[in-house]
């Protein structure tokens, strides 16, 4: 029989895990006082993670130096045993199903960096072809037990009921029965995550402690999603920072959603090129000669147009949502850095705080293996819901799969 946590059991080991996350490496002393709990509650949550393989103990280098973030100085002197996520072992994997590319990540618990994929796949025009794909990087990546798979999914995704209610650029996804394609090729949990979600919680766990935001990605299309009081924004309904299918007035290209005038037909990647096409024809379009044109000659007028649309978008959510930081990641973020003062230009003079307060834009790397292993640890490791029959069973397989990798 399977034991579910309890709720404060779970609420322990994730505060702990989080405090962890945010040190680098502690002691168990250290993790107690910071948390405010006794040691030998404490202790008694470490001796679990470290069984079930969620931590593991390393020597320390007996530096007096502050870890990453941390308030709380690693020790001095004669080197110990101190903690960490457990960065040794690949417990889970982390796929990224993108419109023209499908990778794939060995995860560990401790995975917190910029992204790094193991094997870059073509996406193609059928689930039944993907399903091959899939059987292609598993080959690559050779390794066949996981705790979980963990999916990041363009589109409207109903997470709860782990499927895609509407893509635009991907259609066949859906009719989708995630969990049945995988579980061809790789026998474990699967978890869905819509894309922008999987980002912004990848963001929040490598800045931990830092202020609630908006974030924005760039690339096959435009998209959002906000931390808001310290936990990533969950709408009523599943449409999550659709910002790509706003439409914007004078614009008549036909977007994938099935309207005109959306967007992300002026931003995306496509978008862009598609733009740099029409106003240099005798230019083959790509993204170098796009940086090049910009750097030479400035901003042309197109560019500003539609970045002139994007920063009203933008600043429009944060005036809904009451938020005054904007994190840019992907494509857009990777031309010269006058689009970038440009674009934080138009969302500051759009944005009502701006007017009495800041209103913050940054710009930041993908961290989307980072927030699928935090997909992995809140939904199949520490599940706070132990009602959601859903979570039980994958809570159970997780369970198995520890069996048959030989977790104590």
């Amino acid at each position: 029989m399977v034991v579910i946590p309890s709720k404060m059991g779970c609420l322990n080991k994730r505060a702990l895990l989080s405090r962890l996350q945010q040190l680098g490496l502690a002691s168990r002393a250290d993790l107690a006082k910071s948390l405010h709990m006794s040691q030998p509650t404490a202790g008694k949550i470490v001796d679990e993670l470290l069984r079930l393989e969620i931590l593991e103990e390393v020597d320390s280098k007996g530096q007096d130096k502050f870890a990453a973030g941390a308030d709380i100085p690693l020790r001095v002197g004669r080197p110990g045993r101190q903690l960490q996520l457990n960065q040794s072992q690949s417990r889970f994997l982390g796929i990224q199903l993108g419109v023209s590319e499908t990778n794939l990540a060995l995860l560990t618990i401790g995975s917190n960096g910029e992204d790094r994929w193991d094997a870059t796949l073509k996406t193609p025009e059928s689930a039944e072809k993907w399903v091959a794909q899939l059987r292609i990087g598993a080959e690559k990546i050779q390794q066949k037990d996981f705790w979980g798979v963990l999916v990041s999914v363009p589109g409207i995704v109903d997470e709860k009921k782990q499927r895609v209610s509407f893509s635009p650029n991907l259609h066949w996804t859906e009719k989708a029965d995630f969990t049945s394609l995988i579980n061809k090729v790789w026998q474990a949990p699967v978890e869905l995550i819509q894309e922008e979600r999987a980002l912004a919680l990848g963001h929040q766990h490598a800045e931990l402690g830092g202020d609630d935001f908006f974030l924005v990605d760039f690339g096959e299309g435009v998209g959002g999603a906000a931390v808001v009081g310290g936990k990533l924004y969950t709408n009523p309904l599943p449409i999550n920072g659709e910002l790509g299918h706003t439409p914007v007035l004078g614009n008549n290209r036909p977007c994938g959603c099935g309207s005109v005038g959306c967007l992300e037909t002026l931003v995306s990647t496509r978008g862009l090129m598609d733009s740099f096409a029409t106003t240099y024809p005798q230019v083959a379009p790509s993204w170098l000669a796009l940086r090049q044109r910009v750097e030479q000659d400035g901003i042309p007028a197109w560019l500003s147009t539609a970045l002139q649309a994007t920063g009203n978008v933008i600043a429009g959510a944060l005036n809904v949502m009451g938020l005054r930081r904007v994190i840019l990641t992907g494509s857009l973020a990777d031309l010269p850095a006058s689009v970038f003062q440009n674009l934080s230009e138009v969302i500051a003079r759009g944005a009502l705080w701006a007017r009495f307060g800041k209103v913050e834009c940054s710009i930041a790397p993908r961290r989307r293996t980072a927030g699928l292993v935090a997909v992995g640890i809140d939904r199949l490791l520490l599940p706070i819901n132990t009602h959601d029959e859903s979570r039980k069973m994958n809570r159970s397989a997780v369970l198995d799969q520890e069996e048959k990798l030989g977790v104590n």
